[in-house]
């Protein structure tokens, strides 16, 4: 095959930023956020992720996992937090104000609504088996999230980051230690990693 020639399969999330569409204005951070809430059932991250990453080709992959990264250790929601980081990024305050008030502003109208006719029908057997499932397919959504926020480090080849995140999943939930402690320990070695890889590449 020609070296000029595109591959065969190119996935959307790796394309690179030089494709990316222009930055978004604020009526668009806030109606994109608004989307991606009231399509959020069970979370909204995975829903974020495909509309910024592969949708809008606002990031690259690498960029949403270093932004998540950020937004994570953060106090408060992370899918919140990542609203206001991402709108700053693009617009400054106002920009994050813009996607902030568009990822909370539907959904709360509409839990506040869902929440009056809970009060009166969650008693009904087949509507605790209907959540019951919902919550299923929220935990298969996480996953798979998890799953392509893992593929940049992947083909990076990125073994230290892979064990390291292995590692934190193990000692959380597996080993029930406290999520403090955890970042404590794991955020200074990560540090530590990634200047050391970064100093190894430039000699």
């Amino acid at each position: 095959m020609s070296l000029d020639s595109p591959p065969a399969a190119v996935s959307r999330p790796d394309l690179p930023l030089s494709t990316a569409q222009a930055p978004p204005g604020l009526v668009a951070l806030s109606f994109a956020f608004a989307k991606m809430s009231l399509a959020g059932f069970g979370g909204v991250l995975p829903f974020a992720r495909r509309a910024i990453v592969e949708e809008h080709r606002w990031m690259t992959a690498d960029e949403f996992n270093e932004t998540f990264a950020l937004c994570h250790f953060l106090p408060g929601p992370n899918i919140v937090n990542l609203s206001f980081v991402f709108g700053s990024r693009f617009r400054g305050f106002v920009g994050g104000l813009a996607a902030f008030a568009g990822l909370v502003a539907p959904p709360m109208v509409l839990v506040m609504a869902l929440a009056a006719l809970y009060a009166h029908y969650g008693d009904i057997p087949a509507l605790r088996r209907v959540l019951a499932g919902i919550s299923c397919a929220a935990i298969g959504l996480l996953v798979a999230t998890v799953f392509r926020m893992l593929m940049p480090l992947i083909k990076r080849r990125d073994l230290a980051a892979v064990l390291l995140m292995v590692a934190v999943f193990v000692a959380i939930g597996l080993g029930r230690l406290p999520l403090q402690f955890v970042l404590l320990v794991a955020v200074p070695i990560s540090l530590a990693i990634t200047l050391y890889m970064r100093q190894r590449a430039v000699t």
